[in-house]
């Protein structure tokens, strides 16, 4: 069925007034994936945090002011798709609500940190997950990550008004995991009770050996040297000093 033309007129704001409304709308997409540090520093990647790249000189857009903040969005790797920007600072989610959203928002910044006119020997990084200090229910609060992931991250521009821009959702990052301690063995195979037999045999004839050539050395050492014993005559040679006898006297009686 076709409208007439003044329905048309009556329809069109109420179409852009929807279209105004609708969470995202106008927001301005900007071509950057954020990316895993490639820097040679330790711990790019934990149990419990990772390290990104900083995005140098990628909110120059004119619909960016230096006063808007710029917020890590931080979602789990299935939580994507149900992420929606929040309409205000007020309404920002912390990390004490990533368990039910599957998201929150983090580190926040604003454009003059990530300038592209840095100096390049700065350690330019954002290490996620890195302060053990602040509660995770207050705001921007960059608390450890709960668990191994898969993570997801992207940047999000907010003003007073809402949300301005975003960038790509980055690829999942998986976080270390500890080595579990494995239970002991069972009951053990006849290779290995060969083996462990053998072992010994061999330490216990190591043993032996190295105790015989103990006794041998301190045998020997006891027979090549010359002790006298208590019944053993000893000569000593008589001497007598020339100042203790005169020579007798010539002509003497």
């Amino acid at each position: 069925m076709g409208l007439s033309g003044g329905q048309s007129r009556l329809l069109m704001p109420l179409l852009l007034l929807l279209t105004s409304l609708q969470p995202g709308a106008g927001l301005e997409h900007i071509s950057y994936v954020p990316q895993l540090s490639n820097a040679t520093l330790a711990g790019t990647v934990t149990q419990s945090t990772f390290t990104l790249e900083q995005p140098r000189g990628q909110f120059s857009h004119p619909s960016i002011s230096d006063f808007d903040a710029i917020w890590l969005v931080v979602a789990h790797g299935n939580a994507t798709q149900n992420f929606t920007a929040p309409r205000s600072t007020e309404e920002t989610p912390v990390p004490a609500d990533f368990p039910q959203r599957g998201y929150y928002l983090t580190l926040m910044a604003n454009r003059a940190l990530y300038a592209g006119s840095q100096p390049s020997t700065q350690l330019q990084v954002l290490r996620v997950g890195n302060d053990t200090r602040c509660s995770p229910r207050t705001r921007g609060c960059n608390h450890p990550l709960p668990g191994p992931g898969p993570y997801r991250v992207k940047f999000l521009v907010m003003s007073d008004r809402g949300p301005v821009a975003e960038t790509q959702w980055s690829s999942e990052t998986r976080l270390q995991q500890a080595q579990a301690l494995q239970a002991a063995p069972g009951p053990q195979s006849a290779g290995t009770v060969v083996i462990t037999a053998v072992l010994s045999i061999l330490l216990a004839l190591v043993l032996t050996a190295l105790l015989a050539l103990l006794v041998y050395t301190c045998y020997d050492t006891c027979q090549s040297t010359p002790i006298s014993g208590p019944g053993e005559p000893v000569g000593v040679r008589r001497y007598n000093t020339h100042h203790m006898f005169s020579p007798p006297a010539v002509g003497g009686s």
